[in-house]
């Protein structure tokens, strides 16, 4: 007779124990402010057009999707312009597979990958997953890059992360640090640009540096702007042979026929959906004010999120406003706080329940 046999721990990899998951808290609250998605959702007609999509490719599903989604990539391209063809872009699940799929190809064992902190925190968890070792840079007092083609000349990593604007603080980087720190590598230098649309009028995009820099990669998502966050789609621009390298190390038919007609449909429709970035950036500005009204510091911003503080316990802050319904993100440096901007009537939620709390 045999019993039950005792369990014993999974054989996990000894570099990932102790390791948390990724994610925001996913909370049933009133107000969500967490985790920087546009508020505001498709229309009807839009969702009317992204239904007849679906409805169109629904009798092909039995059948893989286009492995290398060329016609996606075709809309890509025609969306950020710059004489940029299907053969400049690349897309994925998401900018994070994007990610995870350049340091399959340019990291890995015996490889570093260098970023600035803080800044988005999935580069050095996707590197650590990717058996990328990773290097925390560091950035100026005022959370800006001023001497990162320094840093990148020291360090010589075969993958360096620039984030802009960057996440959490929203800054951005100008162009010419930018093309300093390609020049001062022989690795890769990928710029993130996800909240790209959300940028004041007249920043300049890292797009305009692709032009002969066969070692430069600018990330864009349709989570953010696009509103589209719940398709999962992340792209790129880039030298073409930066595409040819992806596909040794992609899933095979990783982006499903839905998803490439749901992001198609969506790319149709851009007037539409960036038609909220404006008002959004109104919300941050007037956010920022009030934050520094109230007495807190808060960072500019070329996001959709704004980081405040400081405080002496800002997990205290974090739960007081969640007591009052209003869900924010405790991250960023100690003492800092960062909320998302929502539409009028949430931002208006979060000071009213913030001045209590800084009442109290």
């Amino acid at each position: 007779m045999t019993g039950t046999p005792a369990k014993k721990p999974l054989p996990i990899r000894d570099d990932l124990k102790g390791l948390h998951p990724y994610g925001a808290p996913q909370l049933d609250v009133r107000v969500q402010l967490n985790t920087n998605e546009n508020p505001y959702g498709p229309s009807e007609s839009l969702q009317n057009a992204i239904a007849e999509a679906v409805r169109a490719v629904a009798g092909t599903l039995n059948r893989y999707p286009d492995r290398d989604a060329i016609e996606l990539r075709k809309d890509l391209a025609a969306y950020l312009g710059h004489g940029l063809t299907e053969e400049n872009t690349w897309a994925a699940n998401g900018s994070n597979e994007v990610i995870q799929q350049l340091l399959q190809a340019f990291g890995g064992p015996g490889r570093t990958a260098l970023g600035f902190e803080p800044s988005y925190s999935m580069h050095p968890l996707i590197s650590l997953a990717t058996c990328t070792e990773w290097i925390a840079g560091s950035r100026d007092a005022d959370y800006g890059l001023s001497t990162a083609a320094e840093q990148v000349a020291r360090h010589r990593p075969d993958v360096t992360f620039i984030t802009s604007p960057n996440n959490p603080t929203g800054t951005s980087v100008p162009l010419d640090l930018v093309a300093d720190a390609y020049d001062a590598t022989r690795g890769m230098l990928v710029v993130d640009e996800a909240y790209a649309e959300f940028s004041r009028d007249g920043t300049p995009s890292a797009l305009t540096l692709l032009p002969g820099r066969e070692r430069l990669v600018v990330c864009r998502t349709m989570s953010k702007a696009f509103a589209a966050a719940g398709t999962r789609l992340g792209y790129l621009a880039a030298d073409p042979a930066v595409a040819d390298a992806l596909l040794r190390v992609r899933l095979p038919y990783h982006l499903s026929t839905v998803t490439q007609a749901v992001a198609r449909t969506a790319l149709a429709h851009t007037q539409e959906l960036l038609s909220s970035v404006q008002a959004l950036r109104a919300e941050r500005d007037a956010v920022v004010t009030w934050l520094r009204g109230q007495g807190l510091t808060a960072a500019d911003s070329d996001a959709n999120f704004v980081l405040f503080g400081t405080f002496e316990d800002r997990h205290k802050v974090w739960q007081s406003l969640l007591d009052r319904s209003v869900l924010i993100r405790e991250t960023g440096p100690a003492g800092w706080l960062r909320v998302s901007v929502g539409t009028a009537q949430e931002m208006s939620a979060f000071r009213d329940a913030l001045t209590e709390v800084l009442g109290q």
